[in-house]
């Protein structure tokens, strides 16, 4: 009698448990959606998970606690010492100041605050070679050589100008005495009008015709080969424009996909397309070169900061759907700019991964590839698209 109780009373909470959770799952979809639309904020301010705006922190401030209803103010406290924010934030972290290294030949020009970081520059002797945007160094100054005078002298932060002495001239990175009448050597050329042209010598004659007939030979050969070339470069793309992945009566794309991305490591070898295409079933090893079997995330984001200008990355992002607020958090986050724009892209990539069923983490979906080339031919960089193409056989 209790276990028929104990059974009638489950089957009637049952269906009130089951419209509960359903209306859990309608309330936390909701959630989300509102929560994908980014809300737009008065300048100065950004939007918070909840949708409130919330003012940022002020230079040299770092964010203690966010408001939690339209009209407060975020808490902000001073960076502790030894740290910094140079710009408006919402980090709830400062940046570790620089230190100056007397190892590395630097001294410190201005001390660090908690608006900015230490200014470094190089001591006597030596002057700051930069390397990248980011990262410079300082190098010994350059001493002028046998035969050189001094043009500009060594400063912190521009190496030694050297030149020639007078009447000598540079050959092959050396100052070597005048010998001829050159640019260089202007004494040598001589000042006195000539009052009678000698005549043409018959060998010197022969050697100008001679000296015509190549060059004349030579063009026409580099305007065979450059013609050769744009012929050999069409055709390849036309080649690689029609794959040799004969098309089934099910699906041609969904073949191209599987050929496209395929699942690492698996045993099986043999590609996941349709009975009725019979080229595709065949094993990855006899697979068309002009066909890539995957494209990794990271090599692919590495390539394209080699090609896209550094002050372009962020319109590009932008144009791919990555909001602001993630490159700001990745510009705090990341003290080199070039991780910076890695990890902006990192994020476009694996939400269009994940957004695509069936391809493995890590693994670039074919549609974000090609939505990478259109936006990088609509900002005008179409050298950097032909370049992908090229890398990864898609025309």
């Amino acid at each position: 009698m209790a276990k028929t109780r104990h059974r009638r009373g489950w089957s009637k909470q049952a269906p009130v448990g089951l419209l509960l959770l359903l209306m859990c799952m309608t309330i936390r979809a909701s959630a989300l959606m509102a929560g994908s639309e980014e809300k737009e904020c008065p300048e100065g301010d950004y939007p918070t998970e909840e949708g409130i705006c919330c003012n940022k922190c002020t230079p040299g401030f770092k964010l203690k606690e966010k408001c939690h209803a339209p009209g407060q103010r975020s808490t902000c406290i001073p960076c502790s010492p030894g740290q910094f924010n140079d710009q408006d934030n919402y980090s709830r972290n400062c940046k570790s100041c620089r230190k100056c290294k007397r190892t590395k030949h630097e001294i410190e020009q201005s001390p660090c605050d908690k608006k900015r970081d230490t200014i470094c520059s190089c001591e006597n002797g030596y002057y700051k070679f930069k390397i990248d945007s980011e990262t410079s160094e300082c190098r010994t100054c350059t001493i002028c050589g046998q035969n050189e005078t001094t043009k500009e002298k060594c400063t912190p932060y521009v190496n030694t100008v050297c030149e020639c002495k007078e009447k000598y001239h540079r050959v092959n990175g050396k100052c070597e005495p005048c010998e001829s009448c050159t640019k260089d050597c202007v004494f040598k050329c001589s000042t006195t009008p000539l009052t009678t042209k000698s005549p043409e010598h018959p060998h010197s004659l022969f050697i100008n015709v001679l000296v015509g007939v190549v060059a004349g030979f030579v063009l026409l050969v580099g305007l065979v080969g450059f013609i050769t070339y744009m012929f050999t470069k069409r055709h390849y793309k036309e080649k690689t424009r029609h794959p040799s992945c004969k098309p089934s009566d099910t699906s041609s794309d969904s073949c191209k996909e599987a050929l496209f991305i395929s699942e690492e490591g698996s045993e099986n070898s043999s590609l996941n397309c349709s009975a009725q295409s019979p080229v595709c079933e065949q094993d990855q090893s006899n697979l068309p070169d002009c066909i890539p079997l995957e494209i990794k995330n990271a090599d692919l984001i590495y390539t394209v900061l080699d090609l896209v200008p550094v002050l372009q990355v962020k319109q590009l992002v932008r144009f791919l759907g990555v909001k602001d607020t993630e490159i700001e958090q990745a510009e705090l986050d990341h003290r080199s700019c070039r991780e910076a724009h890695y990890q902006i892209l990192r994020v476009w990539a694996e939400r269009g991964s994940r957004a695509a069923a069936g391809v493995q983490g890590g693994i670039l979906h074919r549609p974000l590839l090609e939505e990478l080339l259109d936006k990088l031919r609509q900002m005008h960089l179409d050298r950097a698209a032909e370049e992908l193409e090229t890398k990864y056989g898609i025309q």
